[in-house]
């Protein structure tokens, strides 16, 4: 009996995706240091703190409202040649950008750049499952997957550091630019899965909103959505005001706040390494669940005496509570669509996701400015903590892929139940439930 290799990293077409999937990474992080020194150098002191909010609540709108819109716009066709074309065109945006000396200049080619990232994103995620269909496999790819965000966020401003020391800072746009071309190349030697998506038919809004329609019906992606908001209330804090942390109880931003987040990655590492483990013992209920009740629990550690060491601690346990929410959300996804329509449901994700990011970010800085740091994260801990009990409520426990249900109005020759054998006069059957056009709303299912 062949035994399955359980490393994605033993996939030739896996390892080229990866290193594209790291190289994009890389250059959105630059491109990020780069659009905060721009911000800096267009308003001065005294205005870059608005420049720079005000630029990314542009990407914030960008990744909400374009995602479905895009992923509509390229249903049906080959995500290689597709991908490779969203990259060249992030690409071309940072070239100008680095002569930009106006904030609306730069703003509209971030909303392009941010634009195209919307399409790009969950079009990668979606390619992922196809290309190792295996459960147990695809799960320990989404811990590397994991990693390569949580080592992007440690790692980009010590490289853009270091090549600031040889270059002016607004050509930091066009090393950004480079590490495109090098996932341009990545996704050229990769071999992605065979066959042509299928073409989602039907006018273009249906089909924008398909994705939102799925996620809406599914009670299990209900209640990742729920989960997502819960995490994004108290991680909002953390990446908000470590900053203001560092400087106010550490005494020293500069010296401080790049430690601190360099514990935060630690946790959020070594937390997507145990996740394959926990999920595979529990499942991913209760392992995101548990996930966003540590983040919250953590948070209330903030208001004992905390030392360096102490600070320390609890940013590692911020970053290990993450990972557990974030790593099985791809898993959550995969099983809940169909493979057509998984790049539909993935960028639905991407956008609702980023919603809840769009409301936690300014209410983490608002409620430290009125309330003060500490009392911030108590109020926002125990709002995740009533949102962890309300997915667990909208999020069945007995939550079966595969359920039982009826199709009265198909004849008896309808090549699905062909597919999965009917009985009786209600052409009763059980296969792997996902909401489409045959299976229109959870109601009339029931687990197998």
């Amino acid at each position: 009996m062949t035994q399955i290799r359980i490393s994605p990293i033993s996939t030739p077409a896996f390892r080229t995706l990866f290193a594209a999937q790291v190289l994009s990474l890389l250059a959105i992080g630059l491109m990020t240091v780069a659009m905060s020194l721009a911000a800096y150098r267009i308003g001065g002191a005294v205005a870059a703190g608005q420049i720079l909010g005000f630029l990314l609540a542009v990407k914030m709108v960008a990744y909400v409202g374009i995602a479905p819109l895009a992923e509509a716009l390229v249903a049906g066709r080959p995500r290689k040649p597709v991908m490779i074309g969203l990259d060249l065109g992030r690409m071309a945006l940072l070239l100008p950008m680095a002569f930009a000396t106006q904030t609306w200049q730069i703003a509209l080619l971030a909303l392009a750049f941010f634009a195209l990232s919307a399409g790009f994103t969950p079009l990668f995620q979606s390619v992922i499952p196809d290309l190792l269909p295996e459960e147990r496999v695809y799960g320990r790819a989404l811990v590397w997957s994991r990693i390569a965000y949580t080592l992007e966020a440690v790692l980009s401003p010590v490289i853009a550091a270091l090549v600031l020391q040889v270059i002016a800072a607004q050509f930091l746009f066009w090393v950004a630019a480079l590490a495109f071309a090098g996932s341009v190349a990545a996704l050229v030697a990769t071999r992605f899965p065979a066959g042509r998506p299928e073409a989602r038919k039907g006018p273009f809004l249906r089909r924008a909103v398909k994705g939102l329609t799925i996620y809406r019906k599914t009670p299990r992606l209900r209640g990742l959505f729920v989960l997502n908001v819960a995490l994004s209330l108290s991680m909002a804090w953390v990446l908000v005001n470590s900053v203001v942390l560092a400087s106010a109880r550490l005494g020293d931003a500069e010296a401080h706040y790049p430690i601190l987040m360099a514990f935060y990655g630690l946790g959020a590492a070594i937390g997507a390494l145990v996740v394959p483990r926990l999920v595979e013992r529990l499942d991913e209920r209760r392992v995101m669940i548990a996930g966003v009740l540590l983040h919250a629990l953590v948070g209330l550690g903030i208001t004992l005496p905390l030392g360096h060491a102490g600070y320390m601690s609890l940013w590692v346990g911020f970053g290990l509570a993450a990972s557990l929410v974030l790593t099985p959300g791809g898993l959550v996804l995969a099983r809940s669509a169909r493979a057509a329509d998984r790049p539909a449901v993935f960028a639905a994700q991407f956008s609702v996701s980023h919603a809840g990011w769009l409301v936690a970010y300014p209410l983490a800085g608002l409620l430290a400015a009125w309330a003060g740091l500490e009392p911030a994260l108590l109020i926002l801990s125990v709002l995740s903590l009533g949102l962890a009990a309300l997915a667990a409520r909208v999020w069945p426990a007995t939550d079966p892929l595969e359920r039982a249900h009826d199709h009265p109005d198909l004849p008896a020759t309808h090549p699905h139940l062909h597919d999965a054998p009917a009985r009786g006069p209600r052409n009763r059957h059980v296969h792997s439930y996902h909401i489409d056009d045959l299976h229109p709303d959870w109601a009339g299912s029931r687990p197998a």
